[in-house]
């Protein structure tokens, strides 16, 4: 997998195939579910990864392998030089996502997912509740400004899957959110992650750092 820098500050492997906007709940959306603690079902703790031989991207709190059809993406801040977003893009839609500091057995998307919609619908969007694979997840729809004025609704989907001390958050845009039941090699991609939690002592709900890889850095 080749990562180049371009004038914006994306790192990505492939021309652009998908749309750029993410949905933007904040912090408050750390997340939780189930199924990350299944064996054989992902995403994954590392250390259920240690030594089975396959290539991933290192991005310091995620690992990712390379997923035929699907591009990673970082956008970063051009000050600080932090990674905003790491996002996996394809024709037909992206998910966007993001590892935070969780407890021990803990479940915080209980507690977060009501503050997400009570904050869609303050910006004037609305969002829903489904079962899905990991559980409870939100269908979201969001009003939004196109760069020529007009205005469009954005739909998402927002996922949570409880981890080892950490909980990732993934926002899915496009098809995989207006047709999650067609959709699953969306969600076979988004269980290829790898989250790295550390052992360093973190607030619940801290976003776990993301680096920009080095030269790309893969780790087996």
């Amino acid at each position: 997998m080749r990562f180049r820098r371009k004038a914006d500050q994306a790192l990505e492997t492939a021309p652009e195939t998908a749309p750029e906007t993410a949905d933007e709940t904040g912090r408050a959306a750390a997340v939780s579910g189930e199924g990350s603690g299944t064996p054989g079902a992902g995403p994954f703790d590392v250390s259920q990864v240690e030594g089975d031989g396959i290539d991933r991207v290192d991005l310091g709190s995620v690992l990712l392998p390379p997923i035929a059809e699907r591009e990673l993406r970082l956008q970063v801040d051009e000050q600080s030089g932090q990674v905003r977003a790491v996002m996996l893009a394809g024709s037909d839609g992206a998910c966007e996502f993001q590892a935070f500091a969780a407890p021990r057995n803990g479940d915080l998307w209980s507690t977060v997912r009501p503050q997400i919609a009570a904050d869609m619908a303050r910006r004037g969007g609305q969002a829903t509740e489904r079962e899905g694979r990991w559980g409870t997840e939100l269908v979201c729809q969001m009003p939004v400004k196109r760069p020529d004025g007009t205005e469009a609704t954005q739909p998402s989907r927002i996922v949570g899957i409880n981890g080892e001390r950490w909980m990732l958050r993934a926002s899915f845009l496009g098809r995989p959110a207006l047709d999650p039941d067609n959709t699953s090699e969306w969600e076979d991609a988004l269980a290829q992650v790898v989250v790295r939690r550390g052992d360093q002592a973190m607030p619940v709900g801290e976003p776990l750092p993301v680096r920009l890889p080095e030269d790309a850095r893969r780790v087996r």
